[in-house]
């Protein structure tokens, strides 16, 4: 029997198995980019930290943040999820640069 002629349970549970395996990729391919983001976000925080410039960019901060709501429009992505989540990001790495200047 082939899937298109399979009964709807069968059809259903395929096509979930399919949807729960793309998303666990991209929550890899999520996980990793974070990571990669991080290394970058250290080492300018070692860069401020080394030539005493504040940890806070806000006028960065403000252009990232409209950045990535344009970003959020054209993924079609909540842009208010899109910006919480940035600000999330953003509160951990300047949590960093702060203990790096410590």
């Amino acid at each position: 029997m082939t899937e298109t002629t399979a009964d709807p349970v069968t059809r259903a549970a395929s096509l979930l198995k399919g949807h729960r395996d793309s998303i666990d990729r991209l929550d890899a391919i999520l996980v990793y980019t974070l990571g990669e983001r991080f290394k970058h976000t250290q080492a300018v925080g070692l860069l401020k930290a080394t030539h005493d410039l504040p940890p806070s960019d806000p006028t960065r901060e403000a252009a990232q943040i409209e950045r990535l709501e344009d970003l959020a429009k054209e993924a079609d992505l909540d842009p208010e999820f899109a910006k919480a989540f940035l600000n999330f990001i953003i509160d951990e790495v300047i949590r960093h640069h702060r203990k790096h200047q410590e």
